[in-house]
């Protein structure tokens, strides 16, 4: 590809106020008013001082600038520029927007995080969030934390964790189906030495009560998560709503006494798709073996769970690789499980349980875009922040949902930016109507056309 001039004959001017670079914010906005997202600001938001007014405008600004890929308050700007103000009115400056944030105190955060779960039920009402109604299969509940680094040891919560990173730790639960892509049902900002259980058990419960309240009710629930959830008032949540689970484990002595009962010939070959790189090997993983065992996990606490333990092992490496060891070192890797065997095998379930990874791509996109900086030195205003980033989140996969694209359905975040929101646009008036003209030959201009018309359906 070459430029069609020679480079002294195109010359650039900002000059043009009926162009905008973010025509995708129409069907954005729409969808997000449809969902309730200004009524609920309104219902659920009550912020004391001038600083407090307009909780709805604020917040929508702010889910905006974000959508169109603002990851810092000076950034909100971008929603002003150009014909903006001929598709929207009311948008708030970045400094308007900092000061609402800095008036947040904990209590009022949390409003926010019930606004958030208000809006997540009106996507799932205006679009295929979920996927289609009717269909089957369980749905994936996956939790999981991640540290949000920060380099300001002023902020408010920012500590060292696990990680040797400053920074401030988010939980995250996600909900996710065969249909349908990973989407945050629950979240909660904590300090950044955060033990990854802490208040992990109301979180799960919130997540459920979601779950209840949405189009997947009644449909099997599954949770997964990683040895830092692996306690019995997790599995305990989870079994009161019959659902079922698999936790990572542990390998403490009793683990290992488990693994060791395992006879030689219960172990069942298996090969991974595609190799998987260890990091403590330095070396790709391609090939394993899994077996399962019963195992009563909790007994100590008084609360005894008795599950599947299925464990997977694989090749520990040699010490010199050009040279044979006399016999197999394995390292060993479980899980507990009550899903019923006759539902998943062995090999099977430790395929299923190995998908709660895709958390981790949610960890990704959320700290590629908005969450790639927390901006304030407030913990309270970084918990509105950070929720404003999983709104935001959320609203791009409902609108990716309605374009009835299955790729840019589960495309990511950044994908859907910039093929549904970041769309230029010259905006032109004739007959008392508003017309946006967009660019011709756009690979997606079907996709968009669509969710812009679905938006303009959507029940309100």
């Amino acid at each position: 590809m070459k430029l069609s001039h020679s480079p002294a004959s195109v010359t650039a001017r900002f000059d043009d106020t009926h162009l905008i670079g973010y025509a995708g914010l129409v069907p954005a906005m729409r969808l997000a008013e449809a969902a309730g997202l200004y009524q609920l600001a309104k219902d659920l938001v009550h912020v004391p001082g001038d600083k407090g007014a307009n909780p709805d405008l604020k917040i929508a600004s702010l889910l905006a600038g974000m959508a169109a890929g603002a990851d810092c308050i000076d950034e909100m700007d971008l929603i002003r520029h150009g014909g903006m103000d001929k598709l929207f009115t009311n948008w708030r400056a970045p400094s308007t927007l900092g000061s609402f944030l800095r008036s947040f105190s904990f209590g009022h955060a949390r409003q926010v995080e019930a606004l958030a779960t208000g809006l997540l039920h009106g996507l799932d009402r205006c679009s295929a969030l979920f996927g289609p109604n009717g269909a089957a299969g369980p749905v994936m509940v996956d939790i999981d934390d991640t540290l949000i680094e920060v380099f300001s040891p002023s902020k408010q919560g920012a500590a060292i964790g696990y990680t040797k990173v400053r920074g401030l730790d988010l939980l995250l639960a996600t909900a996710s189906t065969r249909q349908a892509p990973p989407v945050v049902i629950g979240s909660r900002l904590r300090k950044g030495s955060a033990h990854s259980a802490r208040g992990a058990t109301k979180l799960v419960e919130d997540a459920l009560g979601v779950i209840d309240r949405s189009t997947l009710a009644g449909r099997q629930v599954w949770l997964r998560a990683d040895s830092g959830f692996y306690n019995h008032q997790i599995t305990s949540a989870i079994m009161k709503r019959d659902g079922w689970f698999s936790l990572t484990i542990r390998t403490d002595p009793l683990i290992r006494k488990a693994i060791a009962a395992i006879p030689d010939d219960a172990w069942t070959a298996i090969r991974y798709p595609e190799a998987i790189f260890d990091d403590q090997l330095d070396a790709w993983i391609s090939d394993a073996e899994v077996a399962e065992t019963l195992f009563t996990a909790f007994k100590s606490k008084g609360a005894p769970v008795t599950a599947r333990l299925v464990v997977r092992r694989i090749p520990e490496a040699q010490p010199q690789p050009d040279q044979q060891g006399l016999f197999q070192v394995w390292r060993y890797y479980g899980f507990i499980t009550n899903v019923p065997i006759d539902e998943y095998d062995t090999v099977t379930i430790d395929q299923a349980h190995r998908q709660h990874a895709v958390i981790e791509q949610v960890n990704a996109a959320l700290k590629q875009a908005a969450l790639a900086h927390l901006p304030c030195a407030k913990f309270a205003a970084n918990m509105v922040w950070a929720t404003c980033a999983i709104m935001t989140h959320n609203l791009l996969r409902a609108l990716a949902s309605i374009t009835g694209d299955p790729q840019i359905t589960k495309a990511t975040p950044t994908g859907i930016q910039r093929t549904l929101i970041q769309v230029p646009a010259r905006i032109a008036t004739s007959g008392r109507r508003t017309i946006m003209h967009l660019p011709h030959n756009w690979t997606w201009a079907t996709s968009w056309l669509a969710a812009f018309t679905t938006s303009a359906r959507a029940p309100a």
